[in-house]
């Protein structure tokens, strides 16, 4: 079970991570975006840090909530609002909950997701987060159906993760800025399907 203080770590650990890649995920933007990937998510996560530690009450979903509007806030192009958007519907399904588990990690995410769907008018197959999203989603509910530990969840879900990474290299973009570019899309992995899989890595390496 986690508490409030576990998603405030978690929180914490996916800024790290995403600092830690920051160059990376903004090369991998110079190729198909607007170069800027990695910086911007790392301004929005460390926006999100400073934003937890200046609450006054924590509970899972305000801390979440206050990631979610900070992604909003200073990440910019279409990220902030998709990764916004999957904190806050996070955080909505969170509600009024001191702990949660395993079962309430998925349904929490499959309503971020859907809420990732709407706001980008996007499915799986499109060269985007959700293609590693929606995989990960699917390994943790495999898991959760089947009684593994947390820990052996996200193992598999990380896995899922990295594989719908090298997944998007396989096909054409059909959404945001990397779709003008075609069929020259192919061969490049999508930065946001990237920066997905670190959240999820940060997820595992905390456990």
């Amino acid at each position: 079970m986690a508490n409030a203080e576990l998603i405030k770590n978690i929180i914490l650990q996916m800024a790290q991570e995403i600092e830690g890649n920051k160059e990376y995920l903004t090369g991998l933007d110079a190729a198909i975006g607007d170069n800027d990937h990695g910086i911007n998510m790392n301004k929005g996560f460390k926006n999100a840090v400073i934003k937890i530690n200046g609450l006054g009450s924590q509970s899972i979903s305000e801390i979440i909530k206050a990631a979610g509007m900070a992604m909003i806030s200073h990440v910019g192009g279409s990220a902030g609002p998709l990764y916004g958007t999957l904190f806050l519907k996070a955080a909505g399904a969170a509600k009024d909950k001191d702990e949660i588990g395993l079962l309430d990690f998925t349904q929490m995410l499959r309503e971020g997701i859907d809420g990732v769907k709407a706001r980008g008018k996007s499915e799986r197959h499109e060269k985007t987060m959700l293609d590693v999203l929606i995989p990960a989603l699917e390994a943790l509910e495999e898991s959760a159906v089947a009684g593994g530990s947390a820990k052996q969840a996200f193992e598999k879900a990380l896995a899922a993760a990295e594989e719908g990474v090298l997944y998007t290299k396989t096909i054409v973009a059909t959404k945001g800025r990397a779709s003008y570019l075609g069929e020259r899309s192919l061969g490049h992995i999508d930065p946001g399907a990237m920066s997905s899989c670190l959240l999820i890595k940060a997820i595992y390496d905390l456990l």
